[in-house]
């Protein structure tokens, strides 16, 4: 099919959000006719033939499998447009991506979904090294959830070559594999010094990696980090990118960042290498968040002045405002020192941590010098101590910042340092965001609209809500009998809550949960009992989450099999991730064979959460919770956060929980664990318990344990030796049990031990 099309008979979806000539779509402003084509080999056919000025569109519909090469050269005055013929209607599926290379080509209005890249990149503006891009446009486009099936296979979403190109206006949500969203890459010489402009782009759901390489946004890399790209990165939302600590990362020199808003993203926009950055009139809002973060400064001459901080919770490189110390000489992959930069005219409201000379060690001994740090408020009426200092800040010039009355003036080794006042700062709201009354000329400065979801990306596209929720659906009353329970989750949506009447409910077959649903008890005197035959109960694949909550689980019907459980994960990589919540149950007499676990998990899976509250634990051979399938010292690890309240743990041959997370990578922020009013007896003594304890936490970054009775058990075991880990103990009873922690844990670690 080539077909030629007046524009008139073609209709269009253009954003009303966006101004003419600026973020419009271009389809409305071109009078040429159209050639319009259906599959790959009919656009190369049209790209043999096309001319400056021409415009080529691509049919509605699904596009399986297609790997579209774009070479071709427009002018300065006569772009080539690559289209879609209505904007969301060509979708992009299985194992689909576009090379693009030339001049003044513009691409709009396609879908990527359902599938994943079969080559390194969804979207690259280069086809090979001798044709890059340059003075090219990729508008309006959506990546959602484009993803490989295994975790650690990595790609790029967008990869950004050659000079002067525009990414803007586009939707990519939902990377949950290793690899950076969007790339700006510095092999070539030509693509250096390439004022890229970022602009109008919602980037969003990035769930945590458990690993390094989850950059949202990365320009250049270490090799390249002493060049400088010039790449503006403006007006662009970023909504919950927690991949990993940096959300952006800053490699190379003279790049700019400007008017972007970050919400609720677990990490920092780093400068990690290179020097001459420009960060300013930014909007890091954490709501409180765990592990929110804000401006992360390393290397030469940087420049951070005029954004807005608020509700920002992370510690140590997530801070509000870090400063990092240096190594002296450092190699391009390694930490250069801070000099001669500016952080000034920041407004910081009620963020947990400003962190200066960060990462302080025997490496990274060289303290910032020349720098200044001058004319910020930091408001934060509910903490006294928002600033640590882990090394001598003499090297940094503090002037005329105003801090909340009751915030403590920071000080090295007992000697306040100058430069700071406290006041009484009122705090008022404009359109929500906060302002230091009095203190006009700090925060954003700039007229642009502060991005939001509304503002940025694309209209077209319906927007989903991709965390994980429960208790969100309808309720389905199962009654008791054989396999009921499976029949209720075949016809049960993701959000329902399947209520169990009293009874006895007995599986024969292992159940596979590829949603996120509630099992609950109905109201009533007595616990529903679920037996089960085959291991496991619930199998939890890609999509899956479980709560389950007044329930009484027994393994007395399980086959005789050892290292039989009631949950695990896939047994395959998993690329969603997923949650465990155990509340207001038993689990009994899971100990027919050796090594029956609560719950197994396998190499390449990752848990947002594991919540156990109020549940007791009797009788089994195996553990209740053992994650340790990373075992490669990477700092990869299969949980982030861990809750365990108020629960007891009686005869259990195994652990009742294992973290484990090697190697001392720092890019990542997890495990963490809270563990409270809990008991312990006769944990950990069973013969084939590896582990030889009770509690063992190896590499955890966060972990909050009080409360906590421990008799008849193994040891409790902390070896923490990554990072910077905070430990707070308090209120720890043990009878006929020790706790163990190696030396070098002691010396190292934030930890406190309270009666």
């Amino acid at each position: 099919m080539f077909c030629l099309l007046t524009l008139s008979s073609i209709a269009c979806s253009t954003s009303p959000r966006m101004s003419a000539g600026e973020g419009e779509s271009k389809l409305q402003q071109i009078q040429k006719p159209a050639n319009l084509v259906a599959s790959a080999e009919e656009l190369s056919a049209a790209l043999d033939r096309v001319s400056p000025g021409d415009t080529i569109l691509l049919a509605n519909g699904t596009w399986v499998d297609t790997e579209l090469k774009i070479n071709a050269n427009g002018t300065a005055s006569d772009t080539i447009y690559i289209i879609a013929e209505e904007n969301g209607q060509v979708f992009f599926e299985g194992q689909s991506n576009i090379n693009i290379g030339g001049s003044y080509l513009h691409v709009e209005g396609l879908v990527f979904r359902n599938g994943y890249t079969a080559t390194s990149s969804v979207i690259t503006f280069q086809n090979d090294k001798s044709t890059p891009c340059n003075h090219c446009r990729v508008t309006e486009c959506v990546i959602d959830n484009y993803n490989p099936s295994e975790r650690f296979d990595a790609d790029y979403w967008v990869e950004i070559y050659g000079k002067h190109n525009r990414f803007d206006h586009n939707y990519l949500v939902g990377k949950r594999n290793r690899g950076v969203t969007l790339a700006v890459r510095l092999k070539n010489v030509g693509d250096r010094e390439n004022f890229h402009r970022i602009d109008h782009n919602y980037f969003g759901y990035n769930p945590v990696l458990g690993s390094n390489g989850g950059e949202t946004l990365r320009i250049g890399t270490s090799h390249y980090s002493l060049s400088n790209s010039n790449t503006i990165v403006e007006d662009n939302y970023f909504e919950r990118c927690n991949g990993e600590l940096e959300i952006i990362s800053s490699k190379s020199c003279q790049n700019t960042f400007e008017n972007n808003t970050f919400y609720e993203c677990q990490g920092t926009l780093t400068m990690r290498h290179g020097n001459e950055t420009l960060v300013q009139n930014n909007y890091f809002i954490g709501n409180k968040k765990s592990n929110t973060g804000g401006i992360r400064i390393i290397n030469e001459t940087q420049t951070v002045r005029h954004n807005y901080l608020e509700g920002l919770t992370g510690y140590r490189f997530r801070g509000a405002l870090v400063v990092m110390n240096g190594v002296p000489n450092s190699p391009l992959n390694r930490y250069f020192q801070v000099k001669d930069s500016d952080i000034s005219h920041n407004l910081v409201v009620d963020c947990d941590y400003v962190q200066l000379c960060a990462g302080s060690d025997e490496e990274r001994s060289s303290t910032p010098i020349n720098t200044t740090f001058m004319n910020n408020v930091i408001s934060n009426d509910r903490k006294d101590e928002v600033f640590t200092i882990y090394d001598d800040v003499s090297g940094i010039s503090f002037s005329n910042n105003a801090l909340s009355q009751n915030i403590k003036t920071p000080d090295y080794q007992g000697k306040p340092i100058g430069g700071f006042q406290q006041q009484d700062i009122k705090v008022t709201r404009k359109s929500g965001l906060a302002q230091a009354v009095g203190h006009p000329d700090v925060g954003p400065q700039s007229n642009k609209p502060m991005p939001t979801a509304d503002n940025t990306g694309v209209s077209w596209y319906p927007r989903k809500n991709y965390q994980i929720e429960f208790n969100k659906g309808k309720v389905i009353t199962v009654l008791p009998g054989e396999n009921t329970i499976q029949k209720a989750i075949d016809m049960a949506a993701s959000g329902d809550i399947l209520s169990l009447e009293p009874g006895v409910y007995h599986q024969t077959r292992s159940l596979s949960l590829q949603k996120t649903l509630t099992i609950r008890g109905a109201t009533g005197s007595s616990f529903p009992v679920i037996t089960f035959e085959r291991s496991p109960f619930i199998a939890l694949e890609n999509g899956g989450s479980l709560s389950m909550d007044g329930l009484h689980i027994s393994g007395k019907k399980s086959d005789d099999d050892s290292g039989n459980s009631v949950i695990s994960t896939s047994r395959y990589a998993m690329i969603d991730n997923y949650k465990l919540m155990v509340k207001n149950c038993k689990v009994t007499d899971l100990d027919v064979n050796h090594s029956f676990n609560f719950l197994k998990v396998y190499k390449n899976t990752f848990a947002d959460s594991i919540h156990l509250e109020n549940t007791e634990f009797n009788n089994v051979s195996g553990h209740i919770l053992n994650l340790d399938k990373e075992i490669e010292a990477t700092g990869i690890y299969n949980v982030e956060n861990v809750v365990v309240k108020n629960c007891q743990f009686k005869d259990i041959g195994g652990s009742a929980i294992h973290l484990y997370r090697g190697g001392r990578d720092e890019s990542t922020f997890g495990p963490m664990i809270w563990l409270s009013d809990s008991k312990f007896e006769n944990v950990g003594k069973g013969k084939r318990n590896k582990n030889q304890s009770a509690i063992d936490l190896s590499g955890v970054q966060h972990a909050e344990l009080s409360n906590l009775q421990i008799r008849d058990s193994e040891k409790m075991n902390l070896h923490l030796i990554v990072g910077d880990p905070v430990i707070k103990l308090k209120d720890i009873e043990f009878k006929n049990a020790v706790l163990i922690s190696n030396s070098e844990a002691y010396q190292k670690t934030n930890i406190t031990f309270e009666n």
